[in-house]
Formats: C-alpha cells, structure tokens, sequence
C-alpha cells in the first residue's frame, strides 16, 4: 500500500510539469545536436536516455538531464579530430565509465567547494542569456540552433549582435504568437490565476504551446500572411518505417581503441560533464522549494552509466542541464517521476507522433524560456546579493559578467578566482587579534592568535612581523589556537633571530616547537 501511494504522490504535478518539461527539452536537444554537427537525432537519444534511465539511477528528484549546450565546442572539434562520429561514441563510452569511477572514488566531493554567491552568479546569468538568447526566437529571427548558449557563435556573430539583428529580421507570424504567448505566461502568474480552483492546475507552458498551434491554424485557415513556415516551427525528422532505424542508431567503432586522442576526448568530456552536473545539481538543489540534498557521488555514477549508453546506440553525452531543471521546478515538479515521464513523452512524440511536435511555433516555446530566464535573474536577486557586502556582491556579479561574455564553465572558474581572492583577503585578517599599549615608554605588542592559523594566513603574519617596531616587547599568544599549520609556525620561530637584530623582545606563549621532540640548535 506504501509503495503505492508513493508512486501517485504527487503524480499530476509531476505528470504535467514533465509535459513542460518536454516541450521545452524537445528543441534544445535537436538545436544542440545541429550546433554540435551531429545527426539530429542524437539529441533525441540523449534526451530519452537522460529522461528514462539517468533519472532513475539518480537520487536528484528536480534535476532534469540531457545533452548539454556546454559541451557543443568540445563536440564539435572531437568528431572532427577523431575522423566520424563513431569514434566519437567510443569517447562517449570511456567517458561514461570515468564518470563511474569518480563517483566511485568520492570524487563528487569537489561540487561541495562551490560557494554560495557563485552558484547564484550562474543561475542569474543562465537567466539573462536564455532571455538574450530566446528574444530572437520570439520574434522570428531563426538563424542559430534553438539552445545554443555559447557569446561567440560560428558564424562570428555573438549574442548582443544577433539580438539587434533581430530586429531588422521580424516574423510578423513569429512575433504574433510569441507576445501572445509571454502575456499569457505574465498573466498566469497573477494571484487572481494562482487563487483559482480550476486555473490554477492549468501548467502556462502547455497552455501558450496549444494556443500557438491554434493561432497558426487560425493563420492558415483564414488564408492571413501571418501563417509561420516550418522554417520557424519545431522540426522533427520523421521515422518512416524499421528500415530508417539503422540511421537513427549507430554504435561506437572500437577500431579506434589504438588512437590516444579518443582517451583525450574522454577524458575531456567525463571532465567537463562531470563539473557541469554537479554545478547543475548544487543550483537546481537551491531552487528545490522542499531544499533538498542531491548525492554527488551518487549523481555522478548514474550520468556515467547514461553516457554509457548514449554512447553504446549513438547519442550525444550528456549531463544534468540548469535550463531543463529550472523549467521543471517552474512547473511546479516534486519528484523525478517528472523527469522520467518527460523521457517517455519524448519516445513517444518522436517515434509516433512527429507531425503533431511540428505544428509547435519556435516562438511559443521561446516565450517559456525567456520566462525561466527571468525567474532565475530576478532583480530582487541582485538586490539580495547586494545587501550581503562586497565580498558576497562581487564574486557574484563578476561570475554573471564572466559567464555572459565567454561559456559556463570559464565564468565558473573566473568567478571562483574573484571569490578565493576574498577568502584569502578575509584570511588575512583573521589571522590575530592585536593588542598595543606602553609601558616605561616602551612598545607592548600582543598578538593572539586564532584558532586556525593556516599557510592562508602566512601572508598577513609575515606583514606584521615585519612592521612591529624596534625596541618594543612582543607575545605571541597561541593559547586560543586548536591548530597551527606548518608554514605558519616556521615563520614565527624563524622570526627570533629578525628579533633579535631589532632589539625586540619576543616571547612565545603556548605555541609549539617548530620540529616537536628535536632539540634546535
């Protein structure tokens, strides 16, 4: 009876976010497969792969995977480097099985040492480029892959360029039902919807794609310019019959075993993938409402064996993605049973039902997106982060700069420079508390040490010691202190021969021998 109650728990919530979910992972896993110059459908595999297995190995219950835009560069230059893209699934499947490993290992320990301000610095970030990036989609202007994310495109073009051009590029079609759609995404928010018995279990996502499709048809039943061309809608390739299977599927070539640059690839990717989930599952665990915890290792083991897989029948690697879980926890999801039925819907729709994904405008989805976008860089965000201090602020809105104007992980890494920068300036002044008076008209200098005195501190003592004024009568006092590191230490005892030189008289109380048990001499 348990066990059944726990599989309905919250079923219809779960059942229609993973709708949302759908229509929303369904474009970004075709767009990332043409950015990344794979066949289409292997975005398709990546995206049932992560809905139907990852999400059942994995105890993350809001994290949504799937191919991630983050990996588009590394793909693109391995198929190329490594010669056809069956070489290439045989990276995916060494990669998967590293991934294994460092889940294994404990490896996942390190997603741990992200700290607060910059998971938020790039959630606000993923925020406003999925707004930049999916205003040209909601307007018409179709020229780069749906979910691409990188600032410099192939074309040359970047982002802040592509949203002017357009502009100059409107679908009058396109721009119809994507304002339609935002409107009808704000007005869903209004208490006065959010208050309604019947409304209120009514997701906004399905609502502005089924009302898409039906302002279309409307276009075209009624003979009006405004009709969208396929160009400009979701576009499926349609399975016709087992024989185009064998296209469809492809497996690894272990011809390729002797080749060094597909253990490079591999280890490149299960990298790199393995950061991206585990900054993805610290930010989506942020936005649990519930708050809660995700296993790193566990996570890790089960995106490795999905990448196994993936690899094993021609999809691309995968990753748990901050856009598709943000958009779940959107819909209102509580469970992974949101992830696993946005998986089924995607085998489904594509195997059975391409026609009806291909009537769904670009620009409805697009209306979605900018929506998510705007919930993770909400201006009471910044507001938030402002009032924290500047060694909260700045690593924060370094982060959102970084990732803007290069990629997610080189943000990440500039972000975390910013934010070790400040831990080491707070080291510095933590590392005593100072005390002076005179005596007899002479210096009395006390300094306590804290209670952890690391090699972080080694700097701001060096200073001190270095500045104390001649003639002066100088403790240090480690009473208070539960741990002295080495180099610390090795600076204070070193510093009684400076002393001396100085005329400084300088006592240690309750600070222990350099080398205990050895007599210096």
């Amino acid at each position: 009876m348990n066990i059944k109650q726990d599989l309905f728990k919250d079923i219809e919530r779960d059942m229609l976010s993973g709708v949302v979910v759908f229509l929303v992972a369904l474009p970004l896993c075709l767009g990332i497969a043409l950015a990344s110059g794979a066949p289409l459908f292997a975005g398709i595999i990546s995206g049932v792969v992560g809905g139907l297995v990852v999400s059942l190995l994995s105890k993350s219950q809001l994290s949504v995977t799937g191919p991630a835009a983050g990996l588009v560069v590394i793909v693109l230059g391995a198929i190329e480097t490594l010669g056809s893209y069956e070489a290439f699934l045989t990276a995916i499947v060494l990669a998967g099985i590293l991934q294994f490993f460092l889940g294994q290992m404990k490896a996942g320990i390190v997603g741990m040492y992200f700290p607060s301000s910059i998971i938020k610095g790039m959630l606000a970030a993923i925020g406003l480029i999925l707004i930049l990036k999916q205003i040209p989609h909601l307007v018409g202007f179709d020229s780069d892959a749906f979910g691409e994310m990188e600032f410099i495109q192939k074309d040359g073009s970047n982002t802040i360029s592509s949203l002017f051009a357009s502009f100059e590029h409107l679908v009058p079609g396109s721009v119809t039902v994507g304002l339609f759609s935002l409107l009808l995404l704000i007005l869903w928010e209004r208490p006065f919807i959010k208050q309604n018995k019947l409304l209120k279990h009514v997701p906004s996502g399905l609502l502005v794609v089924v009302c898409g499709i039906a302002i279309n048809q409307f276009f075209k039943f009624s003979g009006s310019d405004l009709v969208i061309n396929s160009s400009h809608m979701v576009n499926i390739p349609v399975i016709e019959g087992l024989d185009s299977l064998s296209t469809v599927f492809r497996g690894p070539d272990l011809g390729v075993l002797s080749n060094v640059n597909v253990y490079i690839t591999a280890a490149t990717l299960a990298i790199v993938a393995s950061l991206e989930t585990l900054l993805s599952i610290e930010a989506i665990d942020k936005l649990d409402p519930q708050k809660r915890r995700t296993p790193h290792n566990a996570e890790l083991k089960a995106q490795g064996i999905g990448n196994v897989i993936c690899g094993l029948i021609g999809g691309l690697p995968v990753t748990a993605v901050i856009v598709r879980g943000s958009a779940n926890i959107d819909a209102g999801a509580r469970t992974k049973k949101s992830a696993f039925i946005h998986g089924m819907l995607l085998l489904i729709f594509v195997a059975f039902l391409p026609q009806v994904i291909n009537e769904i405008p670009l620009a409805s989805l697009a209306a979605i997106l900018v929506m998510v976008g705007f919930k993770l860089t909400k201006p009471a965000l910044y507001r938030q982060q402002f009032g924290l201090g500047r060694e909260q602020f700045i690593p924060f809105i370094v982060t959102i700069i970084a990732i803007l104007f290069t990629d997610l992980l080189i943000g990440i890494l500039i972000g975390m420079g910013v934010g070790v920068f400040y831990i080491l300036r707070a080291n510095y002044r933590v590392a005593y508390h100072y005390e002076e008076k005179e005596q007899d008209g002479q210096p009395q200098i006390h300094l306590r040490l804290s209670e952890h005195v690391s090699f972080l501190n080694k700097v701001g003592l060096q200073l001190s010691l270095d500045y104390l004024p001649e003639n002066s009568q100088v403790i240090i006092d480690g009473s208070q202190s539960r741990q002295i590191d080495h180099d610390a230490l090795e600076l204070i005892h070193n510093f009684k021969k400076t002393a001396l030189e100085r005329n400084i008289n300088f006592t240690l109380k309750n600070v222990p021998e350099l080398f205990p048990g050895v007599i210096l001499k």
